[in-house]
């Protein structure tokens, strides 16, 4: 896809969504997930997500039940400092009430037809600062040469299955992955590694923009990630900014840079977030 094209399909999704955009305020409630505590997949994304992106809102309604639908266009998918792939269209469908949230998050790469494509739910549960989740991620690779989304075989799935923890502090946020069924990595002795990744962030605002420096760490082996130890995976710090189109719509744009010290990779990314 040329990058003439890759404009015109961002004009036009922004032209939608500001004539579906309601003119009175919302009362919204973060998103328990990906993004809210830095990752739950969400987006470096880049969601960086949530990383795989940004904090994600529920409209809620007099019921208490929270809806959200948006979607990220990226110029690069990178995820907990790992390329997953080139420009991609990353979408978010979730629910939530009373802190139980269930989302649907997928990222399709229109600029390279070889690029991955997934699709991840998530279950979570969030109490003050407090995140406990769990989600099923699923690639059009894995162990499964059909690549099936319902073949769930131990040994011949592309699903993975991991587990989250994480509590917000206020200036700083902890989270913890483990990765516990599905189509793990394997350690240096060949055996399922429990793959395991564990992130820092810190936010703040500075200029009129809202910053999160990001820091992830790898403690164990497992090829999941490329380790044979422990490492650091993901050193990343990311911008945000809304860009007013009209009155009632604005375009929250976002840039990331990302450092992978194990690999001696790094990237930057820039990306818009798109929302009724």
């Amino acid at each position: 896809m040329t990058m003439k094209k890759i404009i015109r399909l961002i004009v036009f999704t922004a032209l939608l969504l500001t004539a579906a955009a309601p003119v009175s305020a919302q009362v919204t409630t973060p998103l328990p997930s990906r993004e809210a505590t830095g990752d739950f997949r969400a987006a470096t994304g880049v969601a960086a997500a949530p990383q795989r992106g940004a904090n994600p809102s529920f409209a809620t309604e007099e019921s208490g039940v929270g809806l959200t639908l948006s979607g990220d266009i990226v110029s690069s998918y990178i995820w907990r400092g790992q390329d997953l792939g080139s420009a991609a269209l990353q979408s978010t469908l979730g629910i939530a009430y009373k802190g139980l949230s269930l989302s649907a998050w997928g990222s399709y790469g229109f600029a390279d037809p070889q690029d991955t494509k997934e699709m991840d739910l998530t279950l979570s549960y969030t109490t003050g600062g407090l995140t406990i989740g769990v989600t099923d991620y699923w690639f059009n690779t894995g162990l499964d040469p059909q690549n099936r989304y319902f073949k769930y075989d131990a040994h011949a799935t592309n699903h993975v299955f991991e587990a989250a923890a994480g509590y917000d502090f206020g200036p700083l946020a902890l989270q913890w992955y483990t990765v516990f069924a599905g189509n793990d990595g394997t350690n240096n002795d060949g055996k399922r590694a429990y793959s395991s990744y564990l992130e820092a962030n810190v936010p703040f605002r500075l200029a009129s923009v809202d910053w999160t420096a990001t820091a992830g760490v790898v403690p164990f082996a497992t090829d999941l990630y490329g380790t044979s130890g422990f490492a650091v995976t993901n050193l990343s710090l990311k911008a945000t900014k809304d860009i007013r189109i009209t009155d009632s719509f604005r375009i929250p744009i976002f840039g990331q840079i990302v450092a992978n010290p194990c690999s001696q990779k790094a990237y930057l990314v820039l990306g818009i977030t798109l929302h009724s």
